[in-house]
């Protein structure tokens, strides 16, 4: 038996474990049991033989086996001294993600408020052949790794009253991307005289990752929906994801808050009234993307990069340009007519 969905550390050996005992079964006699975190990168054409994999069992009886099998499936088996540094592994390049691009989202924001373009500062740092490993901004954390795995490790943490504050910063940063990106997009139409309020805005890329058709904790689910419940009129464009039909339930501010009500000491859930521009399920299409779209679209707002989009059509067509992507190139910015607004 060998667990590769990322979890906190302990599930093997606390959940698994006593429940294949409880079945009558003994570990290295009649099954093994071993953790070891998958590592797909969803849109990359890396082979999966040559991703290593790291292997940690409840017994070395266990290990082994485990590396028997995975040893003729990949080029690198890495063993780890048991299944709870095996769990442990995987959160910690989740974590070292979420952070850095916590801090490189905090850090686009500082650079927008001095004026200066912190990817090009980023791609200069990038020159250095040691110690900087170079990360770019974008409109949040997205996908069902990144934002939720290092959430377990905190709350692990919690458990033995430790506070992990790089995760719960970097979270908060990451979170709060989505209300910067739409204050970004008010800014601009200010500048043309124009409110959220009724405003065409057009959004390229909904997935929450570049060449992929995943739009699971997508920032582009949260912006639409503060901009919808501002006024804005909101069509999308994404080659990958003809239909987008999510539900608000898994975001902060969806979630049922709790609290200790003042006349007594008992936690309930606070009563939710929703406003009526704000839909829990919704559902939109993806439309074609062409001059006639871009120069109806008071604002067209990039979320994700594709490589079957074409980004200079946009840079030609479209009005203003919310480019949270870096998707419009050095030269396609130049020779641009739209008004490009850079994360």
């Amino acid at each position: 038996m060998i667990l590769e969905s990322t979890s906190y550390p302990g599930t093997t050996d606390e959940l698994l474990l006593p429940h294949f005992q409880a079945e009558g079964l003994r570990l290295d006699e009649d099954f093994y049991l071993a953790f070891s975190p998958e590592r797909v990168d969803p849109g990359s054409s890396f082979p999966l033989r040559k991703i290593p994999k790291v292997i940690g069992g409840c017994t070395r009886g266990s290990a082994l086996a485990a590396y028997e099998f995975y040893a003729g499936l990949v080029d690198v088996v890495h063993t780890v001294s048991n299944a709870r540094a095996a769990e442990t592994v995987k959160l910690l390049e989740n974590t070292f993600r979420l952070v850095n691009i916590g801090l490189i989202n905090e850090f686009a924001v500082l650079c927008n408020h001095l004026g200066i373009d912190s990817t090009e500062v980023i791609t200069a740092a990038a020159t250095k052949p040691f110690g900087f490993l170079p990360f770019f901004p974008g409109p949040g954390a997205g996908g069902h790794c990144i934002p939720l795995d290092p959430l377990y490790l905190n709350w692990k943490a919690k458990q033995q009253g430790v506070v992990s504050r790089f995760i719960e910063l970097a979270d908060d940063i990451n979170t709060k991307m989505p209300a910067y990106v739409v204050d970004l997009v008010d800014r601009a139409l200010n500048d043309d005289s124009k409110s959220v309020r009724d405003a065409r805005i057009l959004v390229v890329g909904v997935a929450y990752k570049n060449n992929v058709a995943d739009t699971r904790q997508s920032p582009a689910i949260a912006i639409i929906d503060r901009l919808r419940y501002r006024g804005a009129i909101i069509s999308y464009h994404d080659p990958l994801v003809p239909v987008l039909d999510f539900d608000l339930d898994g975001w902060p501010e969806w979630r049922p808050r709790r609290e200790v009500a003042p006349e007594r000491r008992t936690l309930h859930i606070l009563s939710q009234s929703f406003p009526p521009r704000r839909r829990r399920c919704d559902m939109l299409r993806s439309i074609a993307l062409d001059p006639t779209t871009l120069e109806s679209a008071d604002c067209v707002l990039i979320l994700s990069k594709h490589d079957d989009v074409d980004y200079g059509a946009i840079g030609q067509h479209a009005r203003v340009v919310i480019d949270t992507r870096d998707a419009l190139s050095t030269d396609m910015r130049a020779n641009a007519r739209a008004r490009i607004v850079h994360l």
